[in-house]
């Protein structure tokens, strides 16, 4: 047995539980089982089962534990909107990649992710942006992004059911939302037509291929759990903040290099290195000097990210002869022979930008796009749950002098 599963009996012995109990775990989805080399026998994920150990044992300490869930670590909510395995991402229990690869669209995913009884997409979109919003929308010179969260605030202004109670109705404002953000990002103006093909031809119109490729980028960017986009759009909405507002949070924390950032900082190393001679030299040179290497590895995904996997197999399926595609090849193998990791989905975003030479906005913005559906989700699951997110900090400066 591979070092990386666990027989039910070891399972269930280091968790001390019985093997119903194991077995009630893992119909919760908290360890992930495979059939065994038998074919008769399960086998139990290693990870997961020392995962469930440290939240128990967190758990006997709230100060401790809180600690442990700040960084890639246990869990800090409950949510129904999507779980994260090793070997890809699911979306209300179905296949993100599955979902992807079938030919859903951003707004089959959205419906999905709001749990809609309705379809909050019937009503079409507004033709004509209020006057505030426009006038941004001429400033040539404002980046996607901000130009986006600029626009938000100014939107929620000027649409109905802001701070609604219905359902149906909530989540025809998401609906309006997400078109609207599709739109800001790409300086034009909401459409009833579906998301992926309003970008795709923004950039490169008349271009079927291209359109199922950033549908598909769309789809797999939807969500991803809760990430720190996601976290501050909860935390705006557990405040009572609309959906604009909270998701403009979403917006902020996504732009940092850490984050959707790093899809900029990938699509610069892929530019530096497709211009080397040979590009396995660029990377042997910067893990000399000590560079990262942006979007290589991922913490949850060991054995390389399948969101990346997808795509990157999609453009050489759409067209394996494109220019430059070659040496990104050649780079994602130099990176792999050297360090051992495998490409993110920032790579991946970068990897579309650059062969279609669309810029590191590009990337961002499909990024922020797609995942405005997830986010959303959040806001809408998280305003369902009530209460507000407010935790405690654990003071380590100076403390205050003694009082006689």
């Amino acid at each position: 047995m591979r070092a990386d599963y666990l027989s039910a009996h070891e399972a269930a012995a280091r968790l001390g539980v019985s093997h119903a109990t194991l077995y009630a775990y893992v119909s919760r989805g908290k360890i992930d089982s495979r059939p065994g080399a038998d074919g008769r026998s399960r086998e139990y994920r290693a990870d997961d089962v020392e995962r469930l150990i440290e939240r128990k044992q967190a758990g006997r300490g709230a100060a401790q534990g809180a600690a442990h869930s700040l960084t890639w670590g246990l869990p800090v909510l409950e949510t129904r909107i999507s779980l994260i395995r090793p070997h890809g991402h699911y979306y209300r229990g179905e296949s993100a990649l599955v979902l992807a690869r079938a030919g859903a669209s951003l707004e089959d995913v959205a419906r999905l992710l709001w749990d809609s009884q309705a379809d909050p997409f019937a009503a079409p979109p507004p033709e004509h942006w209020p006057d505030p919003v426009s006038m941004l929308l001429r400033q040539r010179g404002l980046p996607p992004l901000e130009r986006t969260a600029a626009a938000l605030p100014l939107l929620s202004l000027h649409t109905p059911y802001t701070h609604s109670t219905d359902p149906a109705q909530r989540r025809e404002y998401a609906a309006l939302l997400l078109r609207q953000t599709a739109a800001l990002l790409c300086g034009t103006r909401p459409e009833r037509r579906p998301i992926h093909r309003l970008m795709a031809d923004n950039w490169q119109r008349g271009d079927a291929a291209f359109a199922a490729l950033v549908r598909s980028t769309l789809v797999l960017c939807a969500d991803h759990e809760l990430n720190a986009s996601a976290f501050a759009t909860r935390v705006a909405a557990s405040t009572g903040a609309s959906l604009h507002a909270a998701v403009v949070a979403g917006l902020a924390a996504l732009s940092g290099p850490q984050h959707g950032g790093a899809a900029a900082r990938a699509h610069a190393f892929i530019q530096q290195a497709v211009r080397e001679r040979r590009p396995a030299d660029h990377v042997r040179e910067r893990l000399r000097r000590g560079d990262e290497l942006p979007a290589f590895g991922h913490p949850l995904y060991p054995e390389g990210d399948p969101r990346a996997a997808v795509l990157l197999a999609m453009i050489e399926e759409i067209r394996p002869r494109r220019p430059g595609l070659l040496r990104i090849r050649h780079l994602i193998e130099a990176v792999k022979d050297c360090s051992g990791r495998e490409p993110s989905l920032d790579f991946a975003l970068a990897t579309i930008a650059s062969l279609y030479e669309l810029g590191a906005d590009a990337a961002l913005s499909m990024f922020a796009a797609g995942r405005m559906a997830g986010w959303l989700a959040h806001a809408l699951e998280q305003q369902d749950m009530g209460g507000l997110i407010r935790p405690r900090a654990n003071y380590a400066g100076k403390l205050p002098g003694r009082h006689d």
